[in-house]
């Protein structure tokens, strides 16, 4: 049975976790502040933390800073009320797994939590380069989940946008994303993929850079690109063959998504912008 450490001062959300976990079979235990959680998890081993950020005594971004030079510490899913970029970007910087919004949907919690407990191994760091609202800089390993975890934060930097704004944005990123990951870095945690997005008053623009030696367009088989008129759906037999993930809808949906998409000349680095309103 999986043990995991709800940390959060509030007294009703503190239950309904308890509640919500436990009734799916996990060991659950509680804390009502960051300086409980560290006296637990100085005696006990826990798979994975819950954690409020603003609690008295030791908060969520101590407690993260605490965890992380402990060798064989939990993952933590930071869970909070405050979903600003300064505190999403803080959360990134402490190596938080992820990141949930209160209030907390049940489905969506019992997703995270059934990734992250059952993710082996360590959750492979991420790097800051830069973390102010309107400029940040990642270097992410090339590994599927490490980008699944960045997709997740960067969706809480524009909770501000229309939903369908941020949908589009968010498709094309993990898209272009994972590209890069499984063909510029071939899935190999040791290679990195850097990744800038700036948000302007009338634009968003992400830069993503991979550490393979570029492609062409040619060669892209496994994208949707240049799939038959009466074969929509060969490129999915294509990705199965190379032994990439099924759900790739490639640079055809991708471009129909976005304002402007540009290459660099060896095309491992890649610019999407998307214009906004106001």
């Amino acid at each position: 049975m999986k043990k995991i450490l709800i940390v959060e001062d509030d007294t009703t959300t503190r239950q309904f976790l308890r509640g919500t976990l436990k009734a799916a079979g996990f060991s659950v235990t509680v804390a009502a502040n960051g300086r409980a959680a560290i006296d637990r998890l100085k005696i006990e081993r826990f798979d994975l933390a819950l954690t409020d950020i603003w609690m008295p005594r030791v908060n969520g971004f101590e407690l993260l800073a605490w965890l992380r030079d402990r060798a064989q510490g939990p993952r933590v899913i930071v869970l909070t009320s405050d979903d600003t970029p300064e505190t999403v970007l803080a959360s990134i910087r402490e190596q938080a797994y992820h990141y949930i919004r209160k209030p907390v949907d049940p489905k969506e919690l019992l997703r995270l939590v059934e990734v992250a407990v059952n993710s082996s191994g360590a959750a492979p760091p991420i790097e800051i380069v830069s973390a102010i609202p309107n400029w940040v800089e990642l270097i992410v390993p090339c590994d599927l989940e490490a980008a699944s975890r960045i997709v997740g934060f960067m969706e809480h930097l524009k909770a501000d946008l229309p939903p369908e704004v941020r949908d589009q944005v968010g498709q094309a990123f993990r898209e272009l994303l994972n590209n890069a990951i499984e063909w510029g870095g071939h899935l190999d945690p040791n290679q990195k993929v850097r990744i800038s997005y700036l948000r302007a008053r009338r634009m968003l623009l992400y830069r993503i850079a991979d550490p393979g030696g570029g492609f062409r367009f040619e060669e892209l088989e496994h994208s949707a690109l240049d799939n038959p008129p009466d074969e929509p759906t060969k490129h999915l037999e294509v990705r199965e063959q190379k032994g990439l993930r099924p759900g790739g809808f490639g640079l055809l949906l991708v471009r129909a998504m976005v304002d402007e998409l540009l290459y660099n000349e060896a095309q491992n680095e890649v610019v999407f912008i998307k214009y906004l309103d106001s």
